[in-house]
C-alpha cells in the first residue's frame, strides 16, 4: 500500500501561481493529479510516467500547469500558474502502478488539498 499526502493548497487571486506537492511512500509507476469541484465530476488534470518522458495535460490546462516528478524522493509537483476562478476545486493526488498517463486509473489516492481562486 503507498500513501500520498499532498500539500501546497490554499486561497489565491486570478492570475497568481501555486505549487501543490506529493509525497508518496513508495515507488508508483505513473502518477498525477486529479480534481473536483462543487456539483462536477472528478477529472484527471495531469499525469506523468516513471521517467518523465509522457505527460498529459487537460486542455483546459494546458499551458498554464507544470507537472514533474523527482523519483529520488518519491515527490510529485504540480506548478499553477495564471490561475483562474474555474481552476477552483479539490484537487487530489493519484498514483498507479501500471498504465498511460493519459488514462491513469489509480490504485492509490491522497486525501485532497483545497485550492481557491478568487476573481
Amino acid at each position: 500500500q503507498v500513501q500520498l499526502v499532498e500539500s501546497g493548497g490554499g486561497l489565491v487571486q486570478a492570475g497568481d501561481s501555486l505549487r501543490l506537492s506529493c509525497k508518496a511512500s513508495g515507488m508508483t509507476i505513473v502518477m498525477g493529479w486529479f480534481r473536483q469541484a462543487p456539483g462536477k465530476e472528478r477529472e484527471l488534470v495531469s499525469a506523468i510516467d516513471w521517467l518523465g518522458t509522457n505527460t498529459y495535460y487537460a486542455d483546459s490546462v494546458k499551458g498554464r500547469f507544470t507537472l514533474s516528478r523527482d523519483n529520488a524522493k518519491d515527490t510529485l509537483y504540480l506548478q499553477m500558474n495564471s490561475l483562474k476562478p474555474e481552476d477552483t476545486a479539490v484537487y487530489y493526488c493519484a498514483a498507479a502502478i501500471r498504465g498511460a498517463v493519459a488514462t491513469l486509473q489509480p490504485d492509490f489516492w491522497g486525501q485532497g488539498t483545497q485550492v481557491t481562486v478568487s476573481s
